[in-house]
């Protein structure tokens, strides 16, 4: 499609380097990865991730989504995920943009544009889909813009308000407004997922964390699952063995040290549930992350 052939060229020209790339445009962000990279968790942030050069793939809990060239996924509430390159050379590297979601511009845009017919999309927090020709217009208009400096500031919102029009009007509409609504049972597991993410070091209560979003709590472990593809002890895990990961690797601490930091009471049952999630005992797991060259890019 020529549309991708032109999107991927522009990427091109604007990252040399693998790695993630901010741009002049707050919210966008361009990546690159001439090679295939090891699965690697990160927490996702409300966002749309637009594929257009190799391919990738995002484990959520049980559910594995693929990324290709001219498919985009979006991100609609704080969720730990696993995400790997795995087709990528240096002559065709993958090649992608991640766009950051505004509240603000979202929420003002969902009460103009009708929601779309049809049955409501399911609440899981991600899905991937193709793109339809009117969003890679959209996105290639804001890429475009990169080699304009005196218009990315006028005209760089308008391109945003574009893509999200487009995902607002399509079959992720409903699913777009989870992300600005204060009511319904999706909006209080997006107050869960945000208190656990805020008090995750703490022992996690499901009676305490149900009455603190104003649920029962059968009624948020279904609804929580059906978000984020986990339930809530396991949505904790997640973001503690992440988090633990990370002082490792950027603080340069011990393990014993990392899991009382993140919440543990003991440094062996870190250790055994960080082996189990991530297929290696933490020092070991550190070291390789530090040795290694393909981890640049985290899909």
């Amino acid at each position: 499609m020529e549309t991708l052939t032109e999107l991927a060229a522009v990427i091109a020209r604007h990252v040399t380097r693998d790695g993630f790339h901010a741009t002049a445009f707050e919210r966008l962000t361009l990546v690159r990865s001439s090679t295939v990279t090891m699965p690697m968790p990160s927490v996702y942030r409300p966002q749309l991730c637009l594929v257009v050069q190799g391919h990738k793939e995002v484990v959520l809990g049980d559910r594995v989504f693929r990324y290709s060239p001219g498919r985009y996924g979006v991100v609609t509430h704080d969720l730990p995920a696993t995400g790997h390159v795995i087709e990528a050379t240096p002559d065709r590297p993958y090649l992608c943009m991640y766009l950051d979601f505004d509240p603000v511009t979202l929420g003002s845009l969902a009460s103009r544009v009708p929601p779309p017919p049809g049955v409501p999309s399911p609440p899981i927090g991600k899905t991937v889909a193709d793109a339809s020709a009117g969003l890679l217009d959209a996105a290639l208009r804001l890429l475009r813009l990169l080699d304009d400096p005196a218009a990315l500031p006028v005209l760089g919102p308008l391109a945003e308000q574009e893509i999200l029009y487009r995902l607002l009007a399509g079959p992720d509409g409903a699913r777009m407004r989870h992300i600005t609504s204060s009511q319904g049972r999706v909006a209080l597991v997006g107050r869960a997922i945000a208190w656990i993410g805020k008090n995750f070091q703490e022992q996690l209560s499901i009676e305490q964390l149900a009455a603190e979003v104003g649920m029962s709590p059968s009624s948020l472990h279904e609804h929580f699952r059906a978000v984020t593809a986990m339930t809530p002890l396991q949505f904790q895990k997640q973001l503690r063995l992440q988090n633990a990961r990370s002082l490792m690797l950027i603080e340069d601490i011990d393990v014993t040290t990392a899991a009382l930091r993140v919440g543990y009471e003991s440094a062996s049952q870190f250790s055994r549930e960080y082996r189990r999630h991530f297929g290696e005992p933490p020092a070991r797991d550190v070291a390789r992350l530090r040795a290694s060259a393909d981890l640049a890019v985290i899909a």
